[in-house]
């Protein structure tokens, strides 16, 4: 099987399940997308489900949760003492890690002894945390993502807010990136999904971009396939993009 086939297949399965939202569940409040390829699917079903895009996310935290891990194992200190360490963009290899405003216990990550190797290596496990995952068990993990989404539906139902990167619809002039789903800096709140634009160096603020325009290359992808209509076109399907 290609990785046409995969996308098409998915991303198909996604246009159903939008469809599915329309016709039994249009007063959803809140919608979180876990499969893969997320970015895409997520994409595709908010654009078949008439929903607003603050209605509909997909999940993106477990990639910033991983590189909170590995740099807690890598400077020895709780999970919970690492912060501002976040993926955005894409869901996938194709991520762009955010670290030059990170803090280990309270420390500024360029402070401490971390070689450029060695982040190197830090940020290649981040990116390959998914893939690494099916090698070691012979199948995607389902726990982890379960408790995220949990915890995104949470905040949309009124409870604790969900800071955490989530994957959301993005049109946006200010900061360049048009008609895609990508994660950003977001809140989940019971007004649904709210973003912000990322900040960082020029290096993290490049990797974004490219990441961008991965993003760019798959929702042309899925358009060639018939599965979501040119880009103009998608206020036929959905009213409120």
């Amino acid at each position: 099987m290609t990785r046409e086939d995969l996308l098409k297949g998915n991303c198909q399965i996604a246009a159903d399940f939008g469809e599915n939202i329309k016709k039994y569940c249009p007063d959803v409040k809140h919608v979180v997308v876990i499969f893969n390829p997320a970015d895409v699917t997520a994409l595709t079903a908010l654009i078949h489900s008439g929903l607003k895009p603050n209605q509909l996310t997909s999940l993106a935290a477990l990639d910033s949760t991983r590189l909170q891990q590995q740099l807690a194992q890598e400077f020895g200190v709780r999970q919970d003492k690492v912060t501002n360490a976040y993926t955005y963009g894409g869901h996938g290899e194709q991520m762009a890690v955010f670290a030059s405003k990170a803090l280990i216990d309270g420390k500024p990550l360029s402070e401490l002894p971390l070689s450029a190797e060695r982040w190197a290596e830090i940020k290649h496990m981040t990116t390959q945390g998914g893939s690494n995952i099916i090698k070691l068990r012979g199948r995607s993990s389902f726990q982890s993502p379960a408790y995220q989404a949990v915890k995104m539906i949470e905040g949309a139902m009124g409870g604790e807010p969900f800071k955490w990167p989530a994957g959301c619809y993005v049109n946006c002039d200010k900061c360049g990136f048009k008609n895609v789903m990508m994660a950003m800096p977001t809140v989940i709140d019971k007004d649904g999904v709210h973003f912000t634009q990322p900040e960082g160096t020029e290096e993290e603020m490049a990797a974004l971009q490219a990441s961008y325009e991965h993003l760019q290359k798959m929702r042309d992808e899925i358009i060639s396939l018939g599965i979501i209509p040119a880009v103009e076109d998608w206020g036929k399907d959905n009213a409120n993009l």
